[in-house]
């Protein structure tokens, strides 16, 4: 499958392992935004990434996950996880590769360094709301600049 919906791309990334609902949030934005630089479309088909305060985050991946506030959301069953194309997949396992070792946190805060975030706030307050969205076009383009050869 070339594109899944956030709850089957945060389903893919809770079969590595059991995380908080900020990595999840950041790891699926990661895929979302690598998706855009490294296939030129988005990886999922029903949401989009708002500049909140905390960092991207998917409004419905959101809503299916709070009730787990700051506790860890138990892993899932492999037979849970949806099938991707070989493309998607080499984009998730780079992904993960590449933030699986951050916590929520680190995530965070690279995302506050970085353009898409950055240029969505638009010169909102840090700790102020905003569902402002990261445009793709951004992300796309921020994401081709860092690429390297190993991605």
């Amino acid at each position: 499958m070339e594109q899944v919906t956030i709850q089957q791309l945060a389903k893919w990334f809770l079969n590595k392992e059991s995380m908080t609902h900020k990595k999840l949030q950041k790891t699926c934005y990661y895929a979302v935004a690598w998706g855009w630089a490294l296939m030129n479309k988005s990886l999922i088909t029903n949401d989009r990434f708002e500049a909140w305060v905390h960092g991207p985050v998917a409004p419905k991946l959101y809503n299916d996950y709070k009730s787990h506030d700051w506790n860890n959301i138990p892993a899932v069953a492999d037979r849970d996880v949806p099938a991707v194309s070989d493309a998607v997949l080499d984009v998730l396992e780079s992904v993960w590769l590449t933030y699986g070792d951050s916590s929520g946190n680190e995530l965070e805060a690279l995302s506050h360094s970085e353009k898409p975030w950055i240029e969505a706030r638009g010169g909102i307050p840090s700790d102020q709301r905003s569902s402002a969205p990261i445009k793709p076009a951004v992300m796309r383009e921020f994401y081709n600049s860092i690429k390297s050869t190993d991605f």
